[in-house]
């Protein structure tokens, strides 16, 4: 993409009526802070522009990170007619009016480039809707979601659309935003060095909500002394971190304390654990996913994490918040300083495909209990050997299906308590090849 020399300046025309997130909002692709991934000259977008051809798109993105911007740009750059609606205020009637009028206009070779927001809103059947008109090239569709578009839209239309992920806007693009609020009012934002730092911060990489807040801290007055870091949270008023417990955001937080606690990092563990208690998260939802963990992950190799974890469970339900969050807290530095091991959870995997595949074999007679006369006289528990009673505690006998070879479905690691584990199994295995030894085991 080349920039236009004659397009008007980012800063040309202030109508200092409209709020100061509109008022700075690009009037060029060029302009747009932190997407260079999908806007530059070798990106996706970008290439799409300079050949003159833009394909429906789904553009995935968390608030504030410039979708609709980008929309409108597109629109502008492509010369398509913009259509913009929103999912949370329209139905099928508004679709039909978009597409009657799009249809007219291919009629006379005017494209429309259809923009929706928040089109994870619309149903299955609003979005079945769009298909014969994105197929046939009636419009050119521009969907912005802050949800994941592989759970929330249809196959048939993700088929139909390419999908670029926008990225929440970094401390850079953050800063490039005031100084662009700055140059444009023509004041410096009265604050000092930690309080800029800390406004950035509380943008959360939401540039719209960076802006307000700087819309904000210009209503002092211009001779105003540099607010503090302190004097900063007088001011303005810091939002409830981007978490959304029925939706994807859950889904990340949780996915990042179980992996940290499989890496055994119990620092990143519990930095994701107050992520999540501060984004509202309930903490029993949290206590029953370690002891999920605490079976899966870790199991014999540490026998006692399970107990740790419903102790932590416990004291919760007893203590509530916020006392009882330490008791997970300490259950998750437990399970990430663990010994882990899968070999319980393979085994089981493992020993479910045999079940499945082996039908209904039975047990074979000599382990069947034989409670009548009946029983016994045709085989149930004949020739079976107590191995207590045994001299070594083991008899070494077969409890698989007549007909079923012996197979491994536990394969222990030489991780915490499973070293032991190992080793009572190869003992036991080597009873079974020469089950004349005397030695007895551990």
């Amino acid at each position: 993409m080349t920039k236009d020399p004659d397009a008007a300046s980012l800063f040309e025309v202030d109508d200092t009526s409209r709020p100061l997130a509109d008022r700075l909002r690009p009037t060029q692709l060029e302009d747009v802070v932190g997407q260079g991934h999908v806007l530059g000259p070798d990106a996706p977008i970008g290439r799409m522009i300079e050949q003159g051809k833009l394909s429906s798109t789904i553009l995935w993105g968390p608030p504030g990170c410039g979708k609709t911007t980008i929309a409108r740009l597109l629109a502008e750059r492509t010369d398509l007619m913009f259509e913009p609606l929103s999912a949370t205020f329209s139905g099928v009637a508004d679709l039909r009016k978009v597409f009657t009028a799009a249809s007219k206009r291919r009629e006379i070779g005017q494209g429309t480039l259809l923009f929706v927001d928040e089109i994870h809103r619309f149903n299955r059947a609003q979005q079945d809707s769009f298909l014969p008109y994105v197929e046939d090239g009636t419009i050119v569709l521009v969907g912005a979601t802050t949800e994941n578009p592989s759970f929330e839209l249809n196959g048939a239309l993700l088929s139909r659309c390419q999908v670029f992920v926008l990225k929440r806007l970094d401390e850079s693009a953050l800063r490039t935003l005031v100084d662009r609020a700055e140059q444009l009012t023509g004041r410096t934002l009265p604050v000092d060095t930690g309080a800029a730092e800390a406004l950035i911060a509380m943008a959360d990489g939401d540039g719209r909500y960076l802006l307000n807040l700087v819309e904000q801290l210009l209503t002092l007055p211009p001779e105003s002394a540099p607010l503090d870091t302190a004097g900063l949270a007088q001011v303005v008023h810091k939002r409830a971190p981007l978490y959304d417990k029925s939706q994807e955001g859950h889904y990340n937080l949780i996915s990042a304390l179980h992996k940290a606690m499989r890496g055994s990092d119990p620092d990143a563990a519990l930095y994701w654990l107050a992520r999540m208690l501060d984004g509202g998260e309930d903490p029993l939802y949290i206590a029953r996913r370690l002891v999920r963990f605490a079976n899966e992950d870790i199991a014999i190799a540490d026998p006692h994490a399970v107990h740790q974890t419903l102790a932590a469970w416990d004291v919760y339900e007893r203590l509530g918040s916020p006392e009882g969050e330490l008791a997970i807290a300490q259950a998750v530095v437990y399970l990430a300083t663990a010994p882990k091991s899968i070999a319980v959870y393979r085994g089981l995997n493992r020993a479910m495909r045999a079940a499945k595949g082996s039908g209904s074999l039975p047990p074979p007679a000599h382990i069947l209990n034989a409670p009548t006369g009946l029983m016994k006289s045709i085989g149930y528990g004949a020739g079976y050997e107590y191995d207590p009673e045994t001299a070594t505690g083991f008899s070494g006998q077969n409890y698989f299906p007549d007909g079923m070879a012996r197979q491994r479905f536990y394969e222990p690691t030489d991780n915490g308590y499973e070293h032991i584990i190992a080793d009572r199994l190869r003992q036991w295995e080597q009873l079974r090849e020469n089950p004349d030894r005397e030695d007895r085991t551990t």
